[in-house]
């Protein structure tokens, strides 16, 4: 067959699923993958997938080629081809084996984990070639990748309008009549990468909230895991309505087949990551913005790698021994609205980057919006997703989603449990640096008076670094020689 809608390339899971999403909805799909065989049992086995899987019909316009050249040409104009690549040089080898057989104004989509500069540097490049380049997250995982995933584009805008019909068809849909796509354009070069960066590395912060919430209603209550799934059970119909507390509501219930007891008991306490919460922690720091608790959330991981040191360390280092003394279903409570606390903190700093990036590259970035891209298919979707996006439309210059009325109202009410948690934790000896990070920015956000003024005297004296004075015109410099000047 010939004139395929689009053509993806990289038949890993996610682009497997992506494919029978795309066929489902309708479109021919071309596919090509760098190993033959993989292509083979993939287009062989579609027809024993389970049932709803591949609607009826579907399998029939899925067509794989063998050579790069055929499925070149198997696509109509402007060609759409979809990269599901590892990222880095394997999307960069894909695009240069690409260019020799595309026309000028074919469109390339990067839907990989890339990082945000490689799309900055592959937009101008290609564009200058003729080509248009489009580079978007996707967010879901497999089942999402399947049934309806985030999809966050950026890149090239003459290149949308030529990849819209397709993108939003296979994205999620949420409204009252479910027909609102959780995909729409973000902005130019690398910022639909940007978002889906953000996106991830706020999932980071909300499932090491989540893990110390876990961990101190499991070693300072001694909650079961049948308790603990009717605590998040409860937690999930109201607040924290979301994927990850749902997932976690199961997770508790899934016996071990092996050994007896509940799986999680089982699992080995050393978290993997693939690098974006990383990444976001690093041009944080590139902006000078105070992302505090995805930092946290990705050194929670990089501590809990170091399994074997631990260990070592448990049978030399000593803290406290003790469990909560005190009402047990005030303080469940008191951790359900730190942890919903918390997690505003989290959005709110992820916002606070997303501004600052915009500004850093010349993006025109939809905040509202972009927080209903999240509200359906992705890891990170919740209930509260509307309230963003409901404070953006009020001030769409918001400098800080805390400074909303709907934010600042829940953490000032959620303040005095937020408070205890922190505390109780920090005297029973069970690490929060989720929880503890949140609240301390929170605290240094609402100071007018922070103690960098003290900072700033120690940097003038050892190193001449000038400082301001509160009671002169800002930017005017000053410098003092500290040692000829004291008093002692």
């Amino acid at each position: 067959m010939s004139n395929h809608d689009i053509g993806l390339i990289g038949l890993a899971v996610m682009g497997q699923n992506l494919v029978m999403n795309m066929a489902n909805k309708g479109f021919n799909v071309a596919v090509y993958n760098r190993t033959t065989e993989t292509m083979t049992e993939f287009i062989n086995g579609l027809s024993d997938r389970p049932e709803g899987v591949v609607e009826p019909g579907a399998a029939e316009r899925i067509h794989g080629y063998e050579k790069l050249e055929d499925f070149v040409n198997s696509l109509a104009s402007p060609r759409r081809i979809m990269i599901m690549v590892k990222a880095g040089k394997p999307v960069d080898a894909v695009i240069d084996g690409l260019k020799p057989l595309l026309d000028k104004g074919d469109i390339i989509i990067d839907g990989g984990n890339a990082d945000y500069t490689d799309t900055n540097r592959r937009c101008p490049e290609l564009k200058a070639e003729g080509f248009r380049f489009i580079g978007t997250g996707v967010s879901g995982g497999e089942e999402g990748a399947l049934k309806g995933p985030s999809i966050m584009p950026g890149g090239d805008p003459e290149a949308w309008p030529y990849v819209k019909d397709i993108l939003q068809a296979i994205s999620a849909k949420v409204g009252e009549n479910n027909d609102i796509p959780c995909c729409d354009w973000v902005g130019e070069a690398g910022a639909g990468h940007y978002v889906k960066m953000v996106h991830n590395g706020i999932e980071y912060g909300d499932m090491q909230l989540i893990c110390e919430a876990y961990d101190i209603l499991k070693h300072a209550l001694g909650l079961t895991n049948q308790e603990l799934h009717e605590v998040f059970k409860d937690w999930n119909e109201g607040q924290l309505d979301s994927y990850l507390i749902e997932i976690t509501r199961d997770i508790f219930t899934v016996a071990d087949k092996e050994g007896g007891g509940e799986l999680v008991d089982k699992i080995l306490d050393t978290a993997g990551q693939k690098g974006t919460g990383r990444w976001m922690c690093q041009h944080a720091l590139e902006l000078g913005v105070p992302t505090t608790l995805v930092t946290e959330a990705v050194y929670a991981r990089c501590l809990s790698s170091q399994k074997d040191e631990r260990v070592r360390a448990s049978e030399v280092l000593s803290g406290p021994d003790a469990k909560f003394e005190g009402d047990r279903a005030q303080f469940i409570d008191d951790v359900k609205q730190a942890l919903y606390a918390s997690k505003l903190v989290s959005y709110a700093q992820g916002y606070v980057q997303l501004n600052a990036a915009a500004k850093e590259f010349g993006w025109k970035l939809n905040n509202g919006p972009i927080a209903l891209l999240w509200r359906g298919g992705c890891i990170i979707r919740s209930v509260f997703l509307q309230d963003i996006k409901n404070a953006f439309d009020k001030h769409p210059d918001l400098e800080n989603l805390l400074l909303d009325d709907f934010f600042k109202e829940a953490v000032e009410n959620a303040q005095p449990s937020w408070r205890r948690v922190v505390s109780t934790a920090v005297q029973l000896g069970i690490p929060v640096p989720a929880f503890s990070s949140a609240l301390t920015y929170f605290d240094g956000y609402r100071r007018a008076s922070l103690p960098a003024n003290l900072l700033q005297a120690q940097r003038d004296y050892f190193g001449a670094h000038t400082y301001e004075r509160t009671d002169k015109p800002r930017g005017e410099k000053f410098h003092t020689d500290w040692i000829r000047e004291r008093k002692i």
